[in-house]
């Protein structure tokens, strides 16, 4: 059983994270709130957006997934903007190395690998929230390919729930959301 979970904030995820991390193999943080995640672990996170408020719920969740023995993936890469638009300059860095004045608004080529990666084995798999700003389309990269991904595993058997409204959104604007077993627009 493996969830995805993203966004952008962390706050409206809490609950959502804590009871997943119980019930869950694995958890996958992606869309804004994992700078919560990476600014909690001492990274630099340049401009992207997070909950300062929220660094000491971030280290907890990573530490109640490890003690649990659940697999908490984040991206190890990021694609950036210079700025909050569709037509912004991008450039994809490694987690570790987001330059001063830039943001990310999408996750990475090697971390939609991993997260396509992880997702094969699973037999349900829970998606609410995109990976990255989905509206703007250089930056829907990775819920794009999220949104693939579990169609292709619904073909060959595995349960895809979609809950919520901007993941329900995602992949009925990638014309997939026929192919997901369950689509929830309560969230």
């Amino acid at each position: 059983l493996a969830a995805i979970v993203g966004g952008s904030k962390v706050s409206s995820k809490i609950g959502v994270l804590e009871s997943l991390i119980d019930k869950c193999d694995k958890v996958l943080i992606g869309g804004g709130m994992i700078f919560t995640f990476y600014k909690a672990r001492g990274l630099s996170v340049g401009k992207s957006l997070v909950e300062e408020d929220k660094l000491d719920l971030a280290r907890s969740l990573e530490i109640k997934a490890k003690e649990k023995g659940v697999e908490l993936l984040l991206p190890t890469d990021v694609v950036l903007a210079d700025n909050f638009s569709p037509d912004a300059e991008s450039q994809v860095a490694s987690i570790d190395s987001i330059p001063e004045g830039w943001m990310g608004l999408d996750i990475g080529p090697e971390s939609v690998q991993s997260f396509q990666d992880s997702l094969q084995e699973c037999k349900t798999i829970i998606w609410n929230g995109p990976m990255g700003v989905f509206e703007f389309e250089k930056f829907a990269t990775g819920t794009n390919a999220i949104a693939n991904t579990l169609a292709e595993l619904s073909a060959q058997g595995c349960c895809t729930i979609i809950g919520g409204g901007d993941s329900v959104a995602a992949v009925e604007k990638a014309g997939l959301a026929k192919n997901m077993s369950h689509i929830s627009t309560g969230g």
